[in-house]
């Protein structure tokens, strides 16, 4: 089955430039599904690369990855590697510090986390990320990629001005960035927001990435909707989600689950941090948010209207190029 993505303008982003003379930097967005790579100088942003998230080989694989890419981006924006500022890595994890360093123990990444009942091809259960390239650049930041991508939406995006908010992505995983009286949440890891590993149904049958069975990103997220739904013939996300729009009964009745169980993690961040706007991304949501946006509003509007009167649900400002901004929130 093939549908169109609702139709939108075509969207370019903030045009970001540089001051003359100043040194570029490079930016990287790892998810666990795709790596993308960009680097910024006075001309704007040049050479993206995108590429699958590597998940095989040694545990240092991932960040050889990305050594590898903002070569090959420096490279065709015709910038030294030597003449990087900065790196600004926004990544998805829960993030492992190792001597003050970040390595990610990311669900969708790392194979030795749940076994291999999940069938990623490694046994990894952390990979290396921030130690590697601190050997090669001097000024690298690496934080949680919801964090980062909230600091793009409230400097770019759908949160410009807000001080009680948060960033949720629906993709591969569930990510979310939290802001609370103008103060970004980051924890003693810096993995402040992962709500997406919080219990919302007695589900005993979805194993999440991380070892949970059950938990938010089990049910809804993006390689999960397939190993739960794949027997009935819906082999991603994407399937599903057409076939309710076209008015498959079967795919209607698990859209309207998937919205409850995310619903209901939307609710709870709202009620739990007395929020004013949510704006979410991510590919599961982005290329269905006309037919997804009303019904996940309907599981917090007029429940407890103390706390959700005057909150809004909003698509993302910065649309589908949220992780490569995201990235350069951090370094620009």
């Amino acid at each position: 089955m093939n549908s169109p993505s609702p139709a939108t303008s075509p969207f370019s982003g903030p045009d970001i430039r540089l001051p003359a003379g100043a040194a570029p930097v490079a930016c990287v967005d790892i998810g666990g599904t795709k790596v993308a790579v960009v680097v910024v100088d006075q001309r704007g942003i040049l050479g993206r690369r995108v590429e699958p998230t590597a998940k095989e080989g040694a545990s240092d694989a991932l960040a050889r990855q990305v050594l590898r890419m903002i070569g090959e981006s420096s490279a065709a924006a015709q910038i030294r590697c030597e003449d990087l500022a900065a790196v600004g890595v926004a990544s998805c994890g829960p993030f492992v510090l190792n001597d003050g360093q970040v390595e990610l123990a990311a669900p969708n990444i790392c194979g030795g986390l749940a076994g291999a009942a999940r069938g990623l091809p490694n046994h990894w259960t952390t990979a290396l990320l921030e130690a590697p390239l601190r050997e090669v650049f001097a000024q690298v930041r690496v934080e949680n990629d919801g964090l980062a991508a909230l600091k793009a939406e409230r400097r770019w995006g759908a949160l410009q001005g807000m001080a009680h908010c948060a960033y949720v992505t629906w993709s591969t995983g569930i990510g979310v960035g939290l802001c609370v009286d103008g103060q970004m949440l980051r924890g003693k890891n810096g993995n402040a927001g992962h709500a997406g590993h919080m219990f919302v149904s007695d589900n005993n049958d979805a194993l999440c990435g991380c070892g949970n069975i059950g938990d938010v990103e089990a049910l809804v997220a993006g390689n999960a909707m397939p190993r739960r739904f794949g027997a009935l013939g819906y082999t991603d996300a994407a399937s599903i989600l057409i076939a309710a729009r076209e008015g498959e009964t079967g795919a209607v009745t698990i859209v309207d689950d998937i919205c409850r169980v995310m619903g209901r993690a939307l609710y709870n961040l709202v009620v739990t941090l007395d929020l004013q706007r949510i704006s979410i991304g991510g590919s599961v949501f982005w290329h269905h948010r006309d037919y997804l946006l009303p019904r996940l509003q309907a599981h917090i509007s007029g429940r407890l209207p103390a706390l959700t009167d005057g909150f809004v649900l909003v698509p993302a400002g910065l649309q589908d190029r949220v992780g490569d901004y995201a990235a350069l929130a951090l370094v620009v």
